[in-house]
């Protein structure tokens, strides 16, 4: 259901911003397995997860965006299209998840696979890095939402008075 007000957007921000701290520790904990692509793998099984939970909670899961009313659905992609992004009011696709991943950058993944051999202290470079990122990336998508539907709120409650 999409956010009645500014106070449960708010709320729902918080909620999502509460598993976006979980999930970036889960990254960070499969980081530290000496196993290569471990870290990735994982990355990727929690980003399939939480970018369709965080999506539903906003109330822009493609499901929901089609079940609303077609006025407040056409606000909802029109919000989305102008804000750039990707993924609201779409269903996650393995290439959206590569999207996604290249936001962390080669980089990432190169020093935190060469990280990880060394002894202890690589481990914390890498673990640390997998938090990051992680956390990056779902706080990126969690904003995306957020000014989706604030700017949805806005755009209704414009139309709401100015009508009435």
């Amino acid at each position: 259901m999409f956010p009645g007000n500014t106070e449960e957007l708010e709320n729902i921000k918080k909620e999502c911003l509460r598993m976006s701290n979980r999930r970036a520790l889960l990254s960070a904990a499969a980081s530290v397995v000496p196993i290569p692509l471990t870290d990735i793998a994982t990355d990727v099984v929690l980003l399939r997860n939480i970018i369709p939970r965080i999506t539903e909670r906003f109330g822009l899961s493609k499901e929901q965006v089609d079940g609303y009313d077609p006025q407040l659905a056409i606000f909802i992609y029109d919000a989305a299209k102008k804000l750039g992004t990707n993924v609201i009011g779409k269903y996650l696709t393995k290439e959206l998840i590569v999207q996604i991943l290249r936001k962390i950058g080669i980089r990432r993944l190169t020093t935190n696979q060469v990280a990880r051999y060394v002894p202890i202290i690589g481990q914390a470079v890498s673990a640390g890095l997998s938090y990051t990122a992680m956390k990056l990336i779902i706080r990126s998508h969690i904003n995306e939402c957020h000014r989706v539907a604030r700017t949805v709120m806005q755009q209704t409650r414009l139309k709401s008075n100015a009508g009435g």
